[in-house]
């Protein structure tokens, strides 16, 4: 990871920072994008910077803004002057009963979970290309196994591991595309998963009845980047073994 340059979307919080801290700490500069979360960006940035003096950038912008994706990647390399790796971990997460989602529902989980993906691939593959780089997909064990009220979200992710397996394809040879999916790694901040006693049954469906961090994701992230040349078009699941335990 010596000298190389990952952007990570949605890198400010939760298993952004993570995958940043982690990336970060094996060498590589990093862009952290974010949208809202400009504070928690600016001082992970500024955490960083004071490790290795400029190896840290923050970028904000709407990932629902496909004319504003271009610039995330040319800011990137303007800072750095090289691109090695996008990792696609920015996501919208709500529930979708049928009867009552809504149009700006669907622009919102699959514009961010699928659409901005795309087109922040288009974006830098030029720059991968050249850089023989990855991207990793942050996807979910719910593409394969869908989560009851939440139509459209299982949707966007089911798009993502179809887009992972069908960017492998694209970009071959030069680079290469995978896709981690979390299981219970770090609890939604609203809704019904702040509920104990459903924190608990979930955990419980794990092979091994506990629940991951953050970190977990990140260190699948930082092998799909750095010490998986042969590996492309495969998601690897991070969920204590609960996707064949649901």
């Amino acid at each position: 990871m010596q000298d190389k340059t990952v952007l990570v979307t949605g890198g400010a919080k939760r298993v952004g920072a993570a995958i940043v801290r982690r990336l970060h700490a094996a060498g590589a500069n990093v862009a952290i994008h974010c949208r809202s979360s400009l504070h928690e960006a600016l001082a992970l940035r500024d955490e960083l910077n004071e490790l290795r003096p400029g190896s840290a950038a923050a970028m904000q912008a709407d990932l629902l803004e496909t004319a504003a994706l271009p610039r995330i990647i040319e800011e990137t390399v303007r800072q750095f002057g090289r691109l090695d790796a996008l990792v696609n971990n920015a996501s919208s997460f709500f529930p979708t009963p049928l009867a009552e989602m809504k149009e700006q529902d669907w622009n919102d989980l699959l514009g961010t979970n699928l659409k901005a993906p795309v087109f922040l691939a288009q974006a830098c593959a030029a720059e991968l290309r050249r850089r023989h780089g990855c991207i990793v997909n942050i996807v979910d064990i719910h593409a394969e196994l869908p989560m009851h009220g939440h139509l459209l979200y299982n949707i966007a992710k089911s798009g993502l591991a179809g887009l992972t397996r069908a960017l492998a394809q694209e970009l071959a040879p030069q680079v290469r595309v995978n896709g981690v999916a979390p299981g219970v790694n770090i609890w939604p901040e609203s809704g019904a998963w702040q509920d104990e006693e459903q924190r608990r049954k979930l955990v419980a469906r794990t092979l091994l009845k506990r629940e991951g961090e953050p970190d977990d994701i990140a260190r699948t992230v930082q092998f799909l980047i750095a010490d998986a040349p042969y590996i492309t078009g495969q998601i690897i699941a991070v969920d204590g073994g609960r996707s064949i335990n649901i």
